[in-house]
């Protein structure tokens, strides 16, 4: 292992449908960028929680 501590488990798992030919294209262009498509998902659910933060606390 290479001693790196992770700071948060990821223990949940999220299901979502979408068309084959969408989810093909998704992940090849994750692979030619050198990403994967669960980290890129994983990328806009933080940046979408923090930008709607205020918006939630305020209902």
């Amino acid at each position: 292992m290479s001693g790196r501590k992770k700071s948060k488990t990821k223990n949940s798992q999220l299901v979502i449908r979408i068309n084959d030919e969408e989810r093909d294209r998704f992940v090849a262009l994750c692979d030619d960028l050198d990403t994967s498509a669960a980290r890129e998902i994983r990328h806009f659910i933080r940046r979408f929680l923090a930008e709607h933060q205020s918006d939630a606390a305020e209902e």
